[in-house]
């Protein structure tokens, strides 16, 4: 029986994975600064509430009020506040804690909610008062895949945003281990210069189960918010 999808909100996205994001299954989504991530998932959200799924976005850095002022600027900006006003997407700020704390809030939410979607902004922010060093990564390594099940054990599909570090590094986290604990990597990158004229580009490193383009997609960040560019 073909696995459930649930799409992104992206038409051309959703075609190069076979439909959408695997059901149930949880994602990371990595890029640097200003390449989009929090717009990303606000139109992942908005298309779940306007399908019937509710949403829970859980931000750790940036106030709520201010992720849904952002998204004001956009063409659906007044639908992502009606959404939030009915209920069906919930915007909410949780002070960075401890992993079981997290969790807590995190399930709590997704509960109150009936939610199907979840965004976590972000997991490099959830992971800041780690040391860095042997004898941790093992406990942080297994801090991070309880998390992640039980995101699957509340039965939603998850975005996990990573922040990609910006010192020349390859991983796409903060530990370099995250992206094989996930389902699906979705990788936005931004050029300072492009000679094409479109900084922003899109990479889909992994999405397990799925036969998913391989190409480096250009996108833009327009008044319908992130749209790839038709090849």
């Amino acid at each position: 029986m073909p696995e459930g999808r649930v799409s992104i909100g992206m038409p051309e996205l959703d075609q190069l994975i076979e439909g959408g994001l695997i059901e149930n299954s949880t994602n990371l989504l990595a890029g640097q600064t200003g390449c989009g991530k929090t717009i990303f998932c606000c139109q992942y959200l908005l298309q779940g509430a306007l399908s019937g799924q509710n949403g829970v976005y859980l931000t750790l850095e940036e106030k709520s009020e201010d992720i849904v002022s952002d998204m004001n600027r956009f063409s659906w900006g007044s639908k992502f506040k009606q959404m939030i006003d009915n209920g069906s997407i919930v915007v909410q700020y949780q002070t960075p804690t401890d992993f079981n704390d997290l969790t807590d809030a995190t399930l709590r939410a997704i509960r109150k909610n009936g939610a199907k979607r979840f965004v976590l902004d972000s997991l490099s922010i959830a992971s800041m008062g780690w040391k860095v060093s042997s004898m941790d990564l093992g406990k942080v390594r297994s801090d991070i895949f309880s998390y992640m099940q039980a995101l699957k054990s509340a039965n939603v599909t998850s975005l996990l945003i990573t922040e990609i570090p910006e010192n020349g590094s390859k991983t796409l986290s903060r530990f370099g281990f995250e992206e094989f604990l996930v389902d699906g990597v979705i990788n936005l990158h931004y050029l300072e210069y492009s000679a094409t004229g479109t900084p922003r580009s899109l990479l889909i490193r992994k999405m397990r189960r799925t036969n998913h383009g391989t190409d480096i997609y250009p996108f833009v960040i327009n008044e319908n918010g992130i749209e790839l560019k038709r090849r």
